[in-house]
Protein backbone atom coordinates (compact mmCIF):
# COMPACT_ATOMS: atom_id res chain seq x y z
CA UNK A 1 0.00 0.00 0.00
CA UNK A 2 1.55 3.43 -0.79
CA UNK A 3 1.30 6.18 1.79
CA UNK A 4 0.22 9.47 0.70
CA UNK A 5 3.12 12.08 0.16
CA UNK A 6 1.15 14.33 2.38
CA UNK A 7 1.33 11.77 5.58
CA UNK A 8 5.23 11.18 5.02
CA UNK A 9 5.69 14.82 5.87
CA UNK A 10 3.20 14.97 8.76
CA UNK A 11 5.50 15.66 10.96
CA UNK A 12 7.83 18.28 9.45
CA UNK A 13 6.75 21.80 8.33
CA UNK A 14 6.38 22.98 5.23
CA UNK A 15 9.55 22.44 2.77
CA UNK A 16 9.01 26.10 1.78
CA UNK A 17 10.56 27.27 5.31
CA UNK A 18 14.05 26.11 4.54
CA UNK A 19 15.77 26.66 1.53
CA UNK A 20 16.28 24.31 -1.11
CA UNK A 21 18.94 21.42 -0.47
CA UNK A 22 22.18 21.99 -2.48
CA UNK A 23 22.65 18.25 -3.92
CA UNK A 24 24.80 16.52 -6.64
CA UNK A 25 24.04 13.03 -8.53
CA UNK A 26 26.63 10.44 -7.22
CA UNK A 27 26.31 8.51 -10.69
CA UNK A 28 23.49 8.01 -13.43
CA UNK A 29 22.13 5.02 -11.46
CA UNK A 30 20.95 6.20 -8.19
CA UNK A 31 22.16 8.23 -5.23
CA UNK A 32 22.22 11.80 -4.17
CA UNK A 33 25.51 13.96 -1.81
CA UNK A 34 23.72 16.28 0.02
CA UNK A 35 25.84 19.34 0.10
CA UNK A 36 26.17 22.25 3.02
CA UNK A 37 24.16 20.25 6.00
CA UNK A 38 26.04 20.19 9.32
CA UNK A 39 24.44 16.70 11.23
CA UNK A 40 26.49 17.49 14.75
CA UNK A 41 23.05 19.73 15.52
CA UNK A 42 19.78 19.23 15.53
CA UNK A 43 18.10 19.69 11.84
CA UNK A 44 15.00 21.59 11.71
CA UNK A 45 11.67 19.82 10.79
CA UNK A 46 11.74 21.48 7.20
CA UNK A 47 15.45 20.33 6.30
CA UNK A 48 14.39 16.82 7.57
CA UNK A 49 11.11 16.98 4.74
CA UNK A 50 14.21 18.01 1.98
CA UNK A 51 16.07 15.19 3.22
CA UNK A 52 13.30 12.30 3.16
CA UNK A 53 12.28 13.81 -0.28
CA UNK A 54 15.70 13.50 -1.48
CA UNK A 55 16.44 9.68 -0.04
CA UNK A 56 12.98 8.48 -1.68
CA UNK A 57 14.40 10.06 -5.21
CA UNK A 58 18.30 9.20 -4.48
CA UNK A 59 17.52 5.95 -2.81
CA UNK A 60 21.07 6.45 -0.98
CA UNK A 61 22.37 9.86 0.69
CA UNK A 62 25.83 10.78 0.81
CA UNK A 63 26.66 13.67 3.43
CA UNK A 64 30.45 14.27 3.42
CA UNK A 65 33.17 15.59 6.30
CA UNK A 66 30.61 14.82 9.30
CA UNK A 67 32.17 14.63 12.48
CA UNK A 68 29.78 12.94 14.76
CA UNK A 69 29.34 11.41 18.29
CA UNK A 70 26.83 8.53 18.54
CA UNK A 71 24.55 10.46 20.01
CA UNK A 72 24.68 12.60 16.41
CA UNK A 73 24.36 9.91 14.12
CA UNK A 74 21.46 8.35 16.27
CA UNK A 75 19.21 11.47 16.28
CA UNK A 76 20.62 11.89 12.75
CA UNK A 77 18.84 7.98 11.76
CA UNK A 78 15.94 8.91 14.05
CA UNK A 79 14.83 11.53 10.99
CA UNK A 80 13.78 8.34 9.50
CA UNK A 81 12.13 6.65 11.52
CA UNK A 82 12.55 4.55 14.87
CA UNK A 83 16.34 2.76 15.23
CA UNK A 84 16.37 -0.89 15.43
CA UNK A 85 18.60 -2.55 18.14
CA UNK A 86 21.32 -4.00 17.31
CA UNK A 87 21.16 -7.78 16.64
CA UNK A 88 24.35 -8.70 18.18
CA UNK A 89 24.95 -7.22 21.38
CA UNK A 90 28.73 -8.39 20.99
CA UNK A 91 29.01 -5.60 18.59
CA UNK A 92 27.61 -2.84 19.61
CA UNK A 93 28.92 0.91 20.59
CA UNK A 94 27.23 2.50 23.59
CA UNK A 95 24.18 3.25 21.98
CA UNK A 96 21.91 -0.35 22.10
CA UNK A 97 21.20 1.02 18.65
CA UNK A 98 24.58 1.39 16.85
CA UNK A 99 26.78 -1.71 15.45
CA UNK A 100 30.26 -1.40 14.79
CA UNK A 101 31.27 -2.76 11.41
CA UNK A 102 35.71 -3.69 11.90
CA UNK A 103 38.48 -5.47 11.39
CA UNK A 104 40.18 -4.21 14.66
CA UNK A 105 41.07 -6.85 17.07
CA UNK A 106 41.32 -6.39 20.55
CA UNK A 107 42.69 -9.54 22.23
CA UNK A 108 42.46 -10.85 19.32
CA UNK A 109 38.98 -10.88 18.74
CA UNK A 110 37.33 -8.15 16.38
CA UNK A 111 35.76 -5.24 18.31
CA UNK A 112 32.98 -5.49 15.81
CA UNK A 113 30.88 -7.30 13.30
CA UNK A 114 31.50 -8.28 9.66
CA UNK A 115 35.52 -7.73 10.00
CA UNK A 116 37.05 -9.09 6.36
CA UNK A 117 36.97 -9.97 3.08
CA UNK A 118 34.45 -8.94 0.24
CA UNK A 119 31.08 -8.95 1.00
CA UNK A 120 28.53 -10.34 -1.98
CA UNK A 121 25.59 -8.44 -2.85
CA UNK A 122 22.51 -8.28 -0.15
CA UNK A 123 19.80 -5.77 1.00
CA UNK A 124 19.73 -5.82 5.01
CA UNK A 125 17.48 -7.86 7.40
CA UNK A 126 15.41 -9.84 4.53
CA UNK A 127 15.70 -12.66 6.54
CA UNK A 128 13.27 -11.70 9.03
CA UNK A 129 9.63 -10.85 8.33
CA UNK A 130 10.29 -7.14 9.26
CA UNK A 131 13.67 -6.32 7.49
CA UNK A 132 15.07 -2.86 7.68
CA UNK A 133 13.69 0.10 5.51
CA UNK A 134 17.48 1.90 5.93
CA UNK A 135 20.94 1.43 6.86
CA UNK A 136 23.00 4.02 7.46
CA UNK A 137 27.35 3.82 7.73
CA UNK A 138 29.48 6.70 9.47
CA UNK A 139 33.10 5.92 8.09
CA UNK A 140 35.53 6.58 11.00
CA UNK A 141 38.42 4.61 9.92
CA UNK A 142 39.18 3.49 6.07
CA UNK A 143 41.89 1.24 4.51
CA UNK A 144 43.85 3.18 1.39
CA UNK A 145 42.66 0.63 -1.01
CA UNK A 146 39.24 -1.44 -0.93
CA UNK A 147 36.65 -2.36 1.49
CA UNK A 148 34.16 0.14 -1.29
CA UNK A 149 30.49 -0.45 -1.08
CA UNK A 150 28.62 -1.02 -4.53
CA UNK A 151 24.69 -0.08 -4.26
CA UNK A 152 22.74 -1.33 -6.99
CA UNK A 153 19.16 0.11 -7.80
CA UNK A 154 16.60 -2.16 -8.04
CA UNK A 155 14.03 -0.52 -9.14
CA UNK A 156 16.04 -0.30 -12.29
CA UNK A 157 16.63 -3.76 -12.35
CA UNK A 158 12.91 -4.82 -12.06
CA UNK A 159 11.77 -2.22 -14.77
CA UNK A 160 14.76 -3.32 -17.50
CA UNK A 161 13.62 -7.13 -16.50
CA UNK A 162 11.98 -8.87 -20.00
CA UNK A 163 7.97 -8.65 -20.36
CA UNK A 164 8.79 -12.85 -20.08
CA UNK A 165 10.68 -13.03 -16.82
CA UNK A 166 8.54 -10.42 -15.07
CA UNK A 167 5.55 -12.70 -16.09
CA UNK A 168 7.41 -16.12 -14.49
CA UNK A 169 8.55 -14.33 -11.14
CA UNK A 170 4.54 -12.62 -10.49
CA UNK A 171 3.43 -13.48 -7.43
CA UNK A 172 6.29 -15.57 -6.46
CA UNK A 173 8.19 -15.68 -3.03
CA UNK A 174 11.31 -16.64 -2.34
CA UNK A 175 13.23 -17.85 0.61
CA UNK A 176 16.29 -16.18 2.42
CA UNK A 177 18.31 -16.99 5.15
CA UNK A 178 21.37 -15.90 6.28
CA UNK A 179 24.22 -17.80 8.21
CA UNK A 180 26.05 -15.45 10.29
CA UNK A 181 28.76 -18.15 11.42
CA UNK A 182 29.47 -19.87 8.14
CA UNK A 183 28.60 -17.61 5.55
CA UNK A 184 28.20 -14.09 6.49
CA UNK A 185 29.93 -12.42 3.21
CA UNK A 186 29.87 -14.86 1.04
CA UNK A 187 27.12 -17.90 -0.03
CA UNK A 188 26.44 -20.91 1.83
CA UNK A 189 26.49 -23.92 0.45
CA UNK A 190 24.05 -25.45 2.15
CA UNK A 191 21.73 -24.11 4.63
CA UNK A 192 21.93 -25.14 8.14
CA UNK A 193 19.23 -25.97 10.93
CA UNK A 194 18.52 -22.77 13.33
CA UNK A 195 19.85 -20.62 10.72
CA UNK A 196 17.10 -17.44 10.23
CA UNK A 197 15.00 -17.26 7.32
CA UNK A 198 11.89 -16.15 5.81
CA UNK A 199 10.01 -16.23 2.60
CA UNK A 200 9.35 -12.66 0.81
CA UNK A 201 8.77 -11.80 -2.50
CA UNK A 202 10.11 -11.42 -5.48
CA UNK A 203 9.38 -7.78 -6.37
CA UNK A 204 8.16 -5.83 -4.04
CA UNK A 205 6.70 -2.31 -3.90
CA UNK A 206 7.90 0.45 -1.95
CA UNK A 207 5.37 1.88 0.77
CA UNK A 208 6.02 5.93 -0.37
CA UNK A 209 7.12 5.93 -3.51
CA UNK A 210 4.80 2.71 -4.90
CA UNK A 211 7.31 1.79 -7.40
CA UNK A 212 8.23 -1.64 -7.75
CA UNK A 213 11.59 -3.72 -7.18
CA UNK A 214 13.68 -6.65 -7.46
CA UNK A 215 13.76 -8.37 -3.77
CA UNK A 216 16.34 -11.07 -4.78
CA UNK A 217 19.89 -11.31 -3.20
CA UNK A 218 22.97 -13.59 -4.35
CA UNK A 219 24.24 -13.68 -0.34
CA UNK A 220 20.74 -14.34 1.23
CA UNK A 221 17.82 -15.57 -1.24
CA UNK A 222 18.02 -19.15 -1.04
CA UNK A 223 15.31 -20.42 -3.49
CA UNK A 224 12.51 -19.24 -5.04
CA UNK A 225 9.08 -21.49 -3.17
CA UNK A 226 6.95 -23.78 -5.39
CA UNK A 227 9.57 -24.76 -8.05
CA UNK A 228 12.83 -27.70 -8.52
CA UNK A 229 15.52 -26.65 -7.41
CA UNK A 230 17.01 -26.79 -10.84
CA UNK A 231 14.58 -24.55 -12.01
CA UNK A 232 14.44 -21.78 -8.95
CA UNK A 233 18.90 -22.17 -9.24
CA UNK A 234 18.45 -21.30 -13.15
CA UNK A 235 15.88 -18.13 -12.47
CA UNK A 236 17.72 -16.78 -9.49
CA UNK A 237 20.53 -17.13 -11.26
CA UNK A 238 19.96 -15.40 -14.09
CA UNK A 239 17.79 -12.13 -12.07
CA UNK A 240 21.39 -11.96 -9.79
CA UNK A 241 23.14 -11.12 -13.24
CA UNK A 242 20.74 -9.19 -14.40
CA UNK A 243 20.22 -6.90 -11.20
CA UNK A 244 24.20 -6.76 -10.70
CA UNK A 245 25.28 -4.94 -14.21
CA UNK A 246 27.42 -2.02 -13.99
CA UNK A 247 24.67 0.51 -15.19
CA UNK A 248 22.57 0.04 -11.99
CA UNK A 249 25.17 0.78 -9.64
CA UNK A 250 27.07 3.80 -7.57
CA UNK A 251 30.41 2.23 -6.32
CA UNK A 252 31.44 4.29 -3.27
CA UNK A 253 34.74 5.45 -2.29
CA UNK A 254 35.29 5.58 1.30
CA UNK A 255 36.30 9.06 3.04
CA UNK A 256 36.80 9.07 6.96
CA UNK A 257 33.95 11.70 7.65
CA UNK A 258 31.28 9.98 5.31
CA UNK A 259 27.99 9.31 6.47
CA UNK A 260 25.84 7.11 3.94
CA UNK A 261 22.34 6.02 4.36
CA UNK A 262 20.54 3.91 2.08
CA UNK A 263 17.01 2.29 1.22
CA UNK A 264 16.84 -1.80 1.69
CA UNK A 265 13.18 -2.01 0.11
CA UNK A 266 14.93 -0.88 -3.46
CA UNK A 267 18.51 -1.22 -3.15
CA UNK A 268 21.12 -3.79 -3.04
CA UNK A 269 24.75 -3.25 -1.51
CA UNK A 270 28.17 -5.01 -1.24
CA UNK A 271 31.52 -4.78 0.01
CA UNK A 272 34.84 -5.04 -2.08
CA UNK A 273 38.13 -6.83 -0.46
CA UNK A 274 40.48 -4.63 1.42
CA UNK A 275 43.69 -5.52 3.18
CA UNK A 276 44.05 -7.16 6.57
CA UNK A 277 46.86 -4.69 7.06
CA UNK A 278 44.77 -1.56 7.38
CA UNK A 279 42.14 -0.41 10.12
CA UNK A 280 38.45 -0.49 8.81
CA UNK A 281 35.92 0.82 11.39
CA UNK A 282 32.28 1.64 10.47
CA UNK A 283 29.58 2.35 12.66
CA UNK A 284 25.84 1.07 11.48
CA UNK A 285 22.64 1.70 12.24
CA UNK A 286 19.12 0.67 10.90
CA UNK A 287 16.02 1.74 10.41
CA UNK A 288 12.75 -0.60 12.01
CA UNK A 289 10.78 -1.32 8.49
CA UNK A 290 7.45 -3.26 7.57
CA UNK A 291 6.95 -6.31 5.86
CA UNK A 292 7.28 -6.65 1.99
CA UNK A 293 4.06 -6.40 -0.43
Amino acid sequence: MTIPRQAIFADCSSKSAAPPLATRPLSAALGLEILDVDLSDPLPPAVIAQLREAWYEGLILLLRDQNLAEEDQVRFAECFGPPAKTINVNNTGRHPAVMLISNIRKDGKPIGALPDGEMQFHTDQCYIEKPAAASMLYAIEVPSVGGNTLFANAYLAYETLPAEIKRRIEGRKAVNAYDYENASTLRGTRLREGVPQYSHPLVRTHPATGRKALYVNRLMTIAIEDLPQAQSDELLNLLFDHQEQRRFIYEHFWRVGDILMWDNRCTLHARTDFSSAERRLMRRITILGEKPE
